[in-house]
Formats: structure tokens, C-alpha cells, sequence
């Protein structure tokens, strides 16, 4: 986990300092995906609550965001803000992302450019399945992602990305104050489409 600290901060500041050298323009935007997660359950989960098929509770969720950076010729640095939710057999998650990244750009025509990169950031799972205590977790998220880019105008752009994360976020399912297993996070993946406009 120290490790893990270690690498976000140095991401950070790589990337800050990478924008003080060369920043041209500001952007924000908004993006809306689907997201598909992976998880960890525990043997009394499986044993307590007959094995339920936790991988179907966020899959294929709406997601949206909102995303603000800096971007210049070679990359982008922005921060992200996501949400989605989801029930599967009874059990209900609720997932919040806030995420930097760290883009490189690779043209490929006048106004299109390949991106791919790294993520860094926190999330915070919710679990809200009825007859459980409510309970709620924030993990670490490391990831990647890769798309590709469209300038439409000099101050819009429109891309197609796909971002991939690991995570280590946990929650508990308690019920009449007894304790029924716990759920981790192993890993989400996120297809989505996202609209820029430049300052």
C-alpha cells in the first residue's frame, strides 16, 4: 500500500511538472461509458449469502463524469470525477471515482491523435443491498487507458477511450448486527465517449 502511495504522488508531480513546462490550453468536459466490475468475495459471503454472483452487480452500468485538464501538443493531464450504480440478485453498489491522468498523444492526422496512458486515484464503493447495514469503502485505483482523439473545432474535441483499473476497495454486508462476509473490488473496465471544450 506504501508503494502504492509512493507511485500516485510521483505521477502527480511528474505530471504537474510536465504542464509548467508546456501548457497551452485548459479544457473540461463530460464523459459517459459503461463499466464493468470484478470482485473479491469472502468465504463467509459465499458461505452466508449461497454464493451470489457478485460480478453481475456493476456490469455493463451506466457511467458518467466530469473531467477538467491541461493539454498541450505531446499530452494531457486531468482529473475525473465518475459514478455509477448497480443491483444484481438482491445486492445493491454504488461506485465513485476520482481519478488524475496522464495522457501522451500520437498523431495520426492533421486533427486526429492515438492517446494512452496512466490513472492514478481513489474510489469509494457503497454497498445499499436491502435487509444489510449500509456500509461504504475507499480504495486505491491504478490503471491504464488508450483511445483515440478527434479535434473538431479549435476548441472541441470529441474521443473514444477504453480505461482499465485495479482497486483494492472493500466493503461489509452486516445483517441484525452480525457480520455476513465482505466484497473487494478486484478490477473495473470502462468503455466510454467523452465531449471536450478548450479555453
Amino acid at each position: 500500500m506504501k508503494t502504492l502511495q509512493s507511485l500516485l504522488l510521483a505521477t502527480a508531480f511528474f505530471g504537474a511538472t510536465q504542464l509548467a513546462q508546456a501548457a497551452d490550453s485548459t479544457f473540461a468536459g463530460i464523459t459517459y461509458g459503461q463499466t464493468s466490475d470484478q470482485f473479491d468475495k469472502s468465504n463467509p459471503l459465499n458461505a452466508n449469502l449461497g454464493n451470489p454472483g457478485t460480478d453481475g452487480i456493476i456490469k455493463h452500468e451506466n457511467t458518467g463524469g466530469i473531467r477538467v485538464g491541461q493539454q498541450n501538443d505531446q499530452g494531457r493531464y486531468y482529473a475525473t470525477y465518475e459514478y455509477n450504480a448497480g443491483s444484481h440478485q438482491g445486492l445493491k453498489l454504488r461506485q465513485q471515482n476520482l481519478l488524475g491522468s496522464y495522457d501522451l498523444f500520437y498523431p495520426v492526422a492533421s486533427n486526429t491523435k492515438l492517446f494512452g496512458g496512466g490513472t492514478l486515484g481513489l474510489t469509494e464503493l457503497t454497498q445499499k443491498s436491502a435487509g444489510y447495514g449500509h456500509d461504504s469503502g475507499t480504495g486505491y485505483v491504478i490503471g491504464a487507458q488508450a483511445g483515440i482523439l478527434q479535434q473538431l473545432s479549435q476548441n472541441v474535441s470529441v474521443e473514444l477511450g477504453y480505461r482499465y483499473l485495479l482497486s483494492n476497495a472493500k466493503v461489509d454486508f452486516d445483517q441484525a448486527g452480525e457480520k455476513q462476509g465482505s466484497l473487494q473490488m478486484n478490477s473495473s473496465a470502462q468503455t466510454y465517449l467523452a465531449a471536450n471544450y478548450h479555453f
